[in-house]
């Protein structure tokens, strides 16, 4: 089963970055808020261009595994986060690193773990990855279907996105406990 954050601990490391000052704050806010919202793997993050999010996108185009394009929506609170880092800098990347380069997945972790630390969650149970699986768990909880997170990930078969079907057999558990007549002792 893959790992993931509850809804609370998101909104905890949201939270934390939105805190932290400076650019350091702006690059985490960005980041956090792009991959909780779109699922995203580290690497596509990392690669986005400055003009990925020209405009007020509310959309953005991602190149993934193997070279295949997708296309994923943009919440306006990632959509705001990325334009206020977007006037802070003038790098070609949207996630600027030392000199000319894009930042590293080293870069951004240790980012990750510091503000995980801040936030008050064990920095070993965070990563992008997690991130990633948190936005696919979360979604599948609120009723999104195994089709359209297939889309949004990126993944080419459906097989791979079945991972997340311990959500889906949570969420029914949920719903007999909830709405069978038997399940609360009547009858």
């Amino acid at each position: 089963m893959p790992k993931y954050l509850s809804e609370q601990e998101v909104e905890a490391l949201l939270a934390e970055a939105a805190k932290r000052p400076g650019r350091q704050g702006r690059v985490a806010l960005a980041a956090l808020e792009i991959l909780y919202a779109t699922g995203l793997r580290v690497s596509e993050l990392l690669a986005l261009p400055r003009r990925a999010l020209a405009g007020d996108a509310a959309l953005i185009m991602v190149r993934g595994k193997g070279g295949r394009e997708r296309v994923v929506p943009l919440s306006d609170a990632a959509r705001d986060a990325a334009a206020t880092l977007v006037a802070s800098h003038d790098s070609a990347w949207l996630f600027p690193g030392r000199g000319r380069q894009a930042m590293t997945r080293q870069g951004f972790g240790l980012l990750l773990k510091q503000v995980a630390l801040a936030a008050g969650l064990d920095p070993a149970r965070v990563s992008p990855h997690v991130l990633r699986h948190s936005f696919a768990s979360h979604l599948l909880a609120h009723g999104a279907d195994l089709r359209s997170l297939q889309l949004l990930l990126g993944h080419a078969d459906i097989a791979t996105t079945q991972i997340y079907t311990h959500v889906l057999a949570e969420r029914l558990q949920r719903l007999v406990e909830q709405h069978h007549p038997l399940a609360h002792g009547k009858g």
